[in-house]
């Protein structure tokens, strides 16, 4: 049903077309062209990297060549603790942070890092497509930061250098995390030692030994190539990593309305490729791994699932508290 639903929106989108058609935009100089830079943390083959690749290159075709998105993977501008004042300042035109980064804006961005609380994917999409979504968004206007899509990464498996099956496992380890209040409290709980850092200086942490374990889709740990340094990854799918594609509020609402409606409409399409190829790409990568065979894959039986549930759950509770149950 799910995969038929996406097949129905891609048809539908392909057969209406571009609201905004190449035939629009007539050939321009190059003093003319509208440049936008999109900065992002991870690398071309993950699939923001491969998503931002594919809008920047639909825009620049059905554009004629006006518009141009220019895409910097691997932190090669700013770290992901530095992207969303980068853009704030209009430094940038576009990032796609985690959503977790969002939370120093406003705790309620720590829904979508709950441990055990989306069934599956199309629950996240559910919420992220609804009045939830927009509430979320309406959240970062009084920023300056207007989200434009969300685009998924997966859920996360845990990764260190001890096997990680009982909760008693995590203890005193010294996990990575994202910058996020709801993280720091999960792997507390864990009775690890939660360690917030930029994702560019992972592999150098794991490295030398600064961190024994971080939490991360498939597709980040073969890319980056964490694994290599992990000998043990639990397939937990304990929590959701997605991104919003977030753009300089000012800077957006300067743009001509029809390069803003190509911009979308891409951006539209673009985002359902995306979600099924950020599926697709962490069942690929996992099984990468897999091949390699210098790391062990655990799977949780389902008893030892519900010990890690039962310390994690009550983050529920705790966050509801916080920012009201009307949000639930």
């Amino acid at each position: 049903m799910r995969k038929l639903l996406i097949l129905i929106l891609v048809l539908a989108f392909l057969a209406g077309g571009c609201q905004t058609p190449a035939r629009d935009f007539e050939q321009v100089s190059s003093q003319e062209k509208v440049i936008l830079k999109f900065s992002h943390v991870v690398g071309d083959n993950t699939p923001k990297g491969r998503a931002a690749r594919r809008w920047a290159q639909l825009v620049q075709e059905r554009s004629r060549g006006r518009v141009e998105i220019q895409v910097f993977p691997n932190s090669t501008l700013y770290k992901d603790g530095e992207e969303l004042a980068a853009v704030q300042k209009g430094y940038v035109q576009i990032i796609a942070p985690a959503t977790s980064k969002l939370t120093e804006f406003s705790p309620v961005w720590q829904l979508l890092d709950l441990p055990f609380y989306y069934e599956d994917i199309d629950a996240v999409h559910r919420l992220l497509d609804g009045p939830v979504g927009e509430k979320l968004k309406q959240s970062l206007f009084a920023r300056n930061l207007l989200v434009l899509a969300y685009w998924d990464n997966g859920f996360k498996v845990m990764a260190a250098n001890r096997p990680l099956v009982k909760v008693s496992d995590f203890r005193d380890l010294n996990f990575r995390i994202m910058n996020s209040p709801m993280l720091a409290k999960q792997f507390r709980r864990l009775g690890a030692n939660p360690v917030a850092m930029a994702f560019s200086d992972v592999y150098s942490a794991l490295e030398k030994g600064q961190v024994e374990g971080s939490e991360n889709p498939p597709s980040n740990l073969y890319s980056k190539k964490f694994y290599q340094l992990q000998k043990y990854i639990t397939l937990s799918n304990h929590g959701y990593v997605g991104y919003a594609v977030v753009v300089n509020k000012s800077q957006w609402e300067a743009l001509d309305q029809k390069i803003r409606q190509l911009l979308l409409d891409t951006l539209q399409e673009v985002t359902i490729w995306e979600r099924q190829e950020a599926f697709k790409q962490n069942l690929e990568d996992l099984e990468r791994i897999r091949r390699a065979q210098g790391t062990k894959i655990i799977e949780l039986t389902p008893e030892q699932r519900k010990e890690w549930q039962r310390i994690l759950m009550p983050l529920r509770e705790e966050l509801a508290q916080e920012i009201g149950e009307d949000w639930f």
